[in-house]
């Protein structure tokens, strides 16, 4: 049973260093996903993949701020 969880996160982790632009965030959330899913009920590959995704969506938003630039929802007081 582990092996191919482990076969999904490797292959995971291949197709996403295959552009280094665009595996930018996911390998952190993969890894974070991936404990997480473990824990929650043995579904590491799907919380890697969910982690990925994730990862990727806010490495995208981050980007597209402006340097110097509070993001939406967290303004100082």
């Amino acid at each position: 049973m582990k092996l191919p969880v482990a076969f999904f996160a490797i292959a995971a982790l291949v197709v996403a260093s295959t552009s280094p632009a665009d595996a930018k965030g996911c390998l952190k959330g993969a890894v974070v996903g991936g404990v997480a899913g473990h824990y929650a009920g043995h579904h590491g590959a799907i919380g890697a993949l969910a982690g990925c995704a994730y990862g990727r969506h806010r490495a995208k938003e981050q980007a597209r701020q402006p340097k110097g630039q509070v993001p939406t929802g967290q303004e100082k007081i």
